[in-house]
């Protein structure tokens, strides 16, 4: 503003000279802060962190509408400054080199590689206190003390990770837009963490769920106070929302021997899948197959399904696993983050409906 005053008070006949030359000189800065409006493009899907594996089943999908508690989060004041100065040890992905990095710059590349940078910037926001409590969590275990790291930059591990030199390569002509965007959704969230009992959760996420996301004592087997059945309301704008897995009779005999699975088979092939059940959170809690008990995890490791919600049928020559949404289904939904922030949810709300009666607190440093 004080600039703009004073090329005003320039605009004068005798000093246009002056007025040029100032311009030229502060034209460069004034623009910084001026990122291009981000395009319009279908969002591609998000890498997730594959930990333990299950998701939400397909029973009706809520509308844009769909109702969802309205919460009244009072954040604490974000520390500024807390990104910056505390650092992190990361185990790169060639399982050998540590690389200690600020906590702001470990955190956005996460974000980065976690959430198309097209989602809305209170999804992306809420993604940045996922990944940040997540790493607060992780570095607390010591899984990864023996190489004096803190956490790793892999997916199956950790959380995804990509360097800033990738992501700009992979944007393009967008890649300074999606850059400052990313930074955004970390620096206004600087230091918040998901709370329980005064420790850091452990905030997992996923890719998208069927209508409600799932607990975590169905998907992994132990109970998790703020790890259980929420609605979460994307649909069918998700890429690849709905899926379908085709096996035939020796396909699927052959899944199973390769698990170290014989069920009894001999039965014509309309018989073979029997007695599905679902859980509360609407997923598959478990199928027989020729006898054999699968739980619905189970089933998706064994026929490389997008999810644990999905139903099986018999055409006549193959099996058809409709499956819809995709990931492990327990925690943040990314897509129902991205959803909820489009109804005008803010990143608060959105992290206090998907993991249950947790508080916000600061990152420790």
């Amino acid at each position: 503003m004080q600039n703009s005053s004073c090329l005003r008070a320039f605009r004068r006949p005798f000093l246009t000279g002056l007025a040029l030359s100032l311009l030229v000189m502060i034209l460069p800065f004034a623009t910084l802060d001026e990122a291009p409006e981000s395009p319009s493009l279908e969002p591609s899907k998000p890498v997730i962190s594959p930990r333990p594996l299950a998701v939400a089943s397909p029973i009706p999908i809520p509308s844009p509408a769909a109702s969802v508690p309205t919460l009244q989060p009072e954040p604490p004041s974000p520390a500024k400054g807390v990104d910056a100065e505390a650092t992190i040890r990361v185990l790169m992905q060639d399982g050998i080199t540590v690389k200690t990095l600020s906590l702001a710059d470990y955190l956005w590349s996460v974000v980065a590689a976690e959430m198309p940078a097209t989602f809305e910037p209170e999804a992306l926001r809420a993604q940045a206190v996922c990944a940040r409590t997540y790493a607060a969590s992780r570095a607390r275990t010591g899984v990864h003390s023996a190489k004096s790291a803190d956490v790793c930059a892999g997916s199956g591990c950790c959380t995804a990770f990509i360097d800033p030199k990738d992501a700009a390569q992979r944007w393009g002509d967008y890649a300074e837009a999606y850059t400052a965007i990313i930074r955004d959704a970390v620096s206004d969230t600087d230091g918040i963490i998901l709370t329980w009992d005064g420790e850091p959760i452990q905030a997992v996420f996923f890719s998208s769920a069927a209508g409600n996301t799932e607990d975590a004592e169905t998907v992994w087997g132990y109970a998790i106070p703020y790890l259980v059945h929420v609605e979460s309301p994307e649909g069918d704008e998700v890429p690849n929302y709905h899926s379908t897995v085709s096996l035939t009779p020796q396909e699927v005999q052959a899944c199973a021997q390769r698990a170290g699975l014989w069920p009894d088979l001999s039965g014509p092939p309309s018989t073979w899948f029997q007695g599905l059940t679902r859980t509360a959170g609407g997923q598959v809690s478990e199928i027989k197959l020729g006898g054999i008990a699968l739980s619905g995890n189970a089933a998706r490791n064994l026929f490389s399904l997008r999810s644990a919600s999905f139903d099986v049928s018999w055409d006549g020559s193959v099996f058809v696993f409709s499956v819809t949404g995709f990931g492990h289904g327990v925690g943040l939904s990314q897509y129902g983050a991205n959803a909820l922030a489009k109804q005008g949810y803010t990143w608060q709300e959105i992290v206090l409906h998907y993991y249950t009666g947790v508080s916000l607190g600061t990152y420790p440093v």
